[in-house]
């Protein structure tokens, strides 16, 4: 058998509409595209499933080229939100991501594609009822864009701890992707433990994790090569395909899996022109060498899973910080980008802020609904059908009501399920992961604030917004230019609506 390797590739962009208007705006950082969306599509998403590798002739000379799709030897996730606007963005490309994952399926009996949970949210810092309406909104929208079930499940930033991946196992997925450091102790069958750190975990073996509560349910877990992982995101090892594949083959094994996961940006959008070199090393290179390019569900089928794993108990890990998942709660020191002597200490403050409207969103959320449907969180869970287009909105509140309703009712109702979207849309991860408060990223989740208690305005509810701006008067950004946080919002939310 020939020993086997895998790519995956995590796409993902931060939703960039307008809360009010469904549209997004022009971000001049973004020159010459009108926004980041379109040009990080422009550098990434279209060139993978558009990428020319040269053929060679009969006398091993250039003949020509040929376009391949990238999305059918990698393994990869696409974030929902980015796939929703893709869809109307470009279809074409949309297509030939769908299409890469029903090839795959064809070709091995599993399918590229793994889901994502919705929103990006860093699901170790939610509340329990968020954890469960992320995955399931996850595995709904890849059931409409792909037409099966989903088998592994990304996690944003791959952020866990026992809970979330109790969560995980309980609604059905098979496997998830860790970094090694996220493991905390390993052993083989009934084995002694071993301390991670003592003996890291073989990244080429899948482990085994059991849900805590004894019931002997698992799911499985794959940490990933960190080395190859850091040569191909930071050392720029796509840019040769020889040197790329030489990754792999290296450490290369029957019955074993040597696998990397990347941002799938890297692969043209941080480096350029790097999906080239990843189509020859995924088209040419890797059969040439005898390696079998698979996914993780794939190789799971004939893979016997020997050994278990236990991730480390607490708040959380995530491949992205070094502090557990600090970057996302508190100046822990990790960040991208900023001047020398920048901190984040605003990121505890916009946390605060943000908590107090969220809790003020769901007692409203299940004091109104609760009066009217019959399990508010539930239909929640199934709202996603309706923005998927999928189900009609007078339909979910006929299934869901507890009794008949009057038109005002059925409005109120339609207007708690979009308080509940824009208030869980207010945690997309990126509003904490760069260097200030006054960034992009920030401002959009503060847009999702200001929705979010517009809407309770608009079902007559009291709003937080004083408790919400002395949170915020705490949030200070590194550019005095910019005040904090509170002014920061009050110049968003005193703009016009259209341009908020």
């Amino acid at each position: 058998m020939a020993a086997r390797i895998t790519v995956h590739g995590h796409f993902y962009q931060p939703p960039r509409e307008n809360p009010w208007t469904g549209v997004i705006d022009e971000q001049p950082s973004a020159a010459p595209a009108h926004d980041w969306n379109e040009r990080v599509h422009s550098e990434c998403y279209r060139p993978n499933a558009f990428a020319r590798i040269p053929e060679m002739d009969a006398d091993g000379k250039p003949g020509g080229e040929r376009v391949v799709n990238n999305y059918e030897r990698l393994s990869y996730n696409v974030g929902p939100t980015l796939l929703s606007w893709m869809e109307k963005a470009d279809p074409e490309t949309y297509s030939k991501i769908l299409e890469a994952d029903r090839l795959s399926l064809e070709r091995s009996g599993h399918g590229n594609a793994m889901a994502q949970s919705y929103h990006h949210t860093i699901l170790p810092l939610s509340p329990s009822h968020d954890v469960r309406t992320q995955i399931r909104w996850g595995v709904a929208d890849f059931q409409h864009r792909y037409g099966r079930d989903p088998e592994g499940m990304w996690l944003p930033e791959t952020a866990a701890n026992d809970d979330t991946l109790a969560a995980l196992i309980e609604e059905g997925i098979s496997f998830t992707i860790l970094a090694p450091k996220q493991a905390s102790r390993w052993r083989k069958g009934d084995g002694k433990w071993i301390q991670a750190e003592a003996q890291p975990v073989d990244p080429r073996l899948p482990y085994r994790y059991l849900h805590r509560d004894g019931s002997g349910r698992s799911m499985t877990l794959f940490f990933y090569d960190a080395e190859v992982a850091r040569k191909i995101a930071f050392e720029r090892a796509g840019s040769s395909a020889e040197g790329f594949i030489e990754l792999f083959q290296q450490r290369a094994e029957d019955d074993h899996l040597v696998h990397a996961a990347t941002d799938g940006e890297t692969y043209g959008h941080h480096n350029v022109f790097s999906e080239l070199g990843l189509a020859y090393a995924l088209f040419v290179e890797a059969p040439e060498r005898d390696l079998e390019v698979t996914n993780y569900a794939a190789f799971l089928e004939t893979a016997t899973v020997e050994h278990e794993a236990a991730i480390w108990r607490g708040e959380g890990t995530a491949w992205s910080c070094a502090h557990g998942v600090g970057r996302w709660v508190r100046d822990c020191g990790c960040s991208t980008g900023g001047d020398e002597g920048w901190n984040q200490r605003w990121r505890s403050s916009l946390r605060a802020g943000l908590d107090i409207v969220k809790h003020a969103a769901d007692e409203v959320f299940e004091r109104l609904g609760g009066a009217l449907l019959n399990d508010p969180w539930k239909a929640r869970d199934e709202y996603i059908w309706v923005l998927l287009g999928q189900r009609d909105l007078d339909t979910l509140i006929a299934d869901n009501a507890s009794g008949p309703l009057d038109p005002e009712q059925k409005v109120q109702v339609g207007s708690l399920l979009e308080l509940q979207r824009n208030a869980m849309s207010m945690y997309t991860s990126c509003g904490w992961f760069f260097n200030d408060i006054a960034g992009i990223e920030t401002i959009q989740v503060l847009r999702y604030a200001a929705r979010t208690m517009d809407v309770l305005q608009e079902l007559n509810q009291t709003i937080p917004e004083q408790a919400f701006l002395a949170a915020l008067e705490q949030a200070k950004s590194n550019d005095p230019s910019k005040g904090t946080g509170a002014d920061i919002y009050l110049a968003l939310h005193s703009a016009p609506m259209a341009s908020r």
